[in-house]
């Protein structure tokens, strides 16, 4: 028995010692805040288990019209990386950042990206390209890999494997919306969320609301909308998860226009829903609306 006491020594050195690296990988992780669910999906396809992420704005919440919790603040004090939209979205948050005394490195994940105007005013839902979602990954994967050089490979390796995911996403969108008649790419959704996408893929969005839910519909545009949608023949309407649904649901009962399902715009669902993912948001989205405008 003697002859193994070392070998056994050995072995319980290691056990024990296993479970303590272990821990203190995970007390290395960058902290990194996401603004909301979005973006902090993105940043943990990165940073994959080198990471710790928290969102602001959680599912199905309303980055337009968030107003931050106590709690929020130590979020954001407690972060190296914020990672935010940018584009006007989050107006709340430099005031929350300066109350926190952050010290975060602020990553601006549409760097890059060429916005769509709107009354003047930038568009903020770039996300809803396919292609500057990647722009978005191209960001976060440089800002981790400053932040964290001696994980670059892993970030890289990672963002590589999800940039490949988003092109098949891409061209699942352009194959889908191929099969839909010139004439019935037209619909209604609740606010301005879908320019971009309408841009990229060639189906026209129009909305009662403007660029944030914060915006209230005059009856002038409710009524012009009706009109639109009479002289169009627009084919279907679209709720929207974060949106209050009864304004669509008015003008599709005055209209007779069948209510074509329910995009997600702004913010992914929980586990259990639709979209707990990018990936998952934009394929609901595009069946939703390829289910209620091809034939």
């Amino acid at each position: 028995m003697r002859r193994f006491c070392p070998w056994l020594v050995g072995l319980l050195v290691v056990a024990s010692a296993s479970p303590l690296r272990a821990q203190d990988r995970l007390q290395d992780r960058i902290n990194v805040v996401a603004s909301f669910s979005i973006l902090g999906d993105f940043v943990r396809n990165v940073g994959g288990e080198r990471v710790g992420v928290t969102t602001l704005v959680g599912p199905n919440g309303d980055v337009h019209v968030y107003t931050p919790a106590p709690m929020d603040a130590k979020k954001v004090a407690d972060a190296k990386l914020l990672v935010i939209n940018g584009l006007g979205l989050e107006g709340w948050l430099p005031r929350l950042v300066q109350s926190a005394g952050s010290k975060a490195t602020i990553v601006t994940a549409t760097l890059g990206i060429a916005p769509i105007k709107i009354d003047a005013a930038p568009d903020p839902h770039a996300w809803q390209s396919v292609l500057n979602a990647k722009i978005y990954v191209a960001n976060i994967r440089d800002a981790l890999m400053a932040a964290d050089p001696a994980d670059a490979a892993v970030f890289r390796a990672n963002a590589q494997s999800y940039l490949k995911e988003l092109d098949g996403l891409d061209r699942e969108v352009r194959e889908a919306v191929a099969k839909i008649p010139d004439g019935r790419r037209k619909v209604i959704s609740t606010h301005d969320a879908f320019g971009y996408l309408a841009l990229a893929y060639g189906i026209e969005f129009i909305a009662p609301l403007g660029v944030s839910t914060e915006s209230e519909a005059s009856a002038r545009d409710i009524a012009a909308i009706i009109s639109q949608i009479k002289s169009l023949k627009i084919p279907a309407v679209f709720l929207e998860n974060i949106s209050d649904p009864r304004l669509i649901r008015r003008i599709a009962a005055e209209t007779g226009t069948r209510i074509g399902g329910t995009l997600y715009s702004d913010s992914l669902t929980a586990e259990n829903g639709d979209a707990p993912t990018y990936i998952d948001m934009v394929r609901h989205n595009i069946r939703t609306l390829s289910r209620a405008l091809a034939n």
